[in-house]
């Protein structure tokens, strides 16, 4: 029988034993935590833009150098009807919104304030609204999966889905969580379509006027290293795509290559953001570079460069 001094040895002995299990069990779960946050290529895209030139810079949009001046402005009376995505009209110089619990438009000035609602009749959950030329505007649908182009003057006060032509978009790998987001890309000539799980871009030719004419076409998507695809909006001036991710809580910004040039990130203490935004669904850029983004369940926020 063993002395009463040696009976602590094998508990504080499997004590000991359990430390490098540990280590190792926590050192796997931070590493499957930081690949599905894709926080190593965060890392690598922040190292890059150190280094990059004040020249290449300029000619980007350059996300590190913006700062909130409006934040979390509530939108009111829509708690309850979900901000799905924002774009801005240069001839009018306002924004339009599309709420995709309860179907409209609603038209905001550059702070924010409420113009008008459009209800959409016949929409079921509107996600992505884009901007294109002579008052027309794209709406995708992630539940009808199809984009349909309307036409939004000073007297239009409703909108019904059966008076425009839509487009079908195909059915997505997951069918609640398709064709999230469109955007328009004034330089080429094109709607950008984004998928939002897995995150994949298409593009759709026209010159924002026209009826639409043949089909999507696949654009690689290599560089959409993000969990979800939310929203999307092109740099009027550059040509650059912003891409929004809700889940990874980030804007990327793609060059004309689709290689990744900056980021910003939307958690709470980051680029004067007083709160984490809670979920970042729209994105729009006007043409003096200022940003403007919309989060659920009906918050607006207004970024600034520095």
């Amino acid at each position: 029988m063993p002395s009463p001094s040696s009976a602590p040895a094998t508990p504080k002995r499997r004590f000991y034993l359990r430390w490098p299990f540990g280590l190792a069990l926590a050192a796997v779960i931070g590493y499957g935590v930081a690949m599905a946050m894709h926080w190593d290529d965060r890392g690598v895209l922040w190292v890059k833009e150190r280094f990059e030139s004040t020249a290449e810079r300029s000619e980007s949009v350059w996300l590190p150098e913006y700062r909130v001046d409006i934040d979390a402005k509530p939108l009111p009376g829509m708690e309850d009807d979900e901000a799905s995505d924002v774009a801005f009209n240069p001839r009018t110089r306002t924004l339009f919104a599309v709420m995709g619990k309860n179907p409209f438009l609603v038209e905001l000035n550059l702070d924010g304030d409420v113009l008008r609602k459009i209800p959409l009749n016949g929409w079921n959950n509107p996600e992505g609204i884009a901007v294109l030329e002579d008052g027309y505007l794209a709406i995708t649908d992630e539940r009808l999966h199809d984009l349909t182009v309307v036409k939004v003057d000073a007297q239009t006060t409703a909108l019904n889905h059966d008076d425009f032509q839509s487009h079908d978009l195909g059915q997505s790998v997951k069918s609640n969580k398709g064709f999230e987001a469109v955007a328009w890309d004034p330089l080429r000539q094109r709607l950008v379509i984004g998928e939002e799980r897995p995150p994949k871009l298409y593009t759709w030719n026209t010159d924002g006027r026209s009826p639409l004419m043949g089909e999507k076409q696949a654009l690689p998507s290599d560089e959409l290293d993000v969990r979800n695809l939310s929203a999307l909006s092109v740099d009027p001036r550059t040509g650059h795509l912003l891409v929004l991710s809700a889940d990874s809580n980030m804007l990327l910004e793609l060059d004309e290559q689709g290689q990744q040039v900056s980021f910003m990130t939307l958690l709470g203490g980051f680029n004067g953001l007083q709160d984490t935004i809670p979920r970042a669904e729209g994105v729009a850029m006007d043409d003096k570079g200022n940003l403007y983004m919309v989060s659920e369940p009906a918050l607006f926020y207004r970024f600034r460069k520095n």
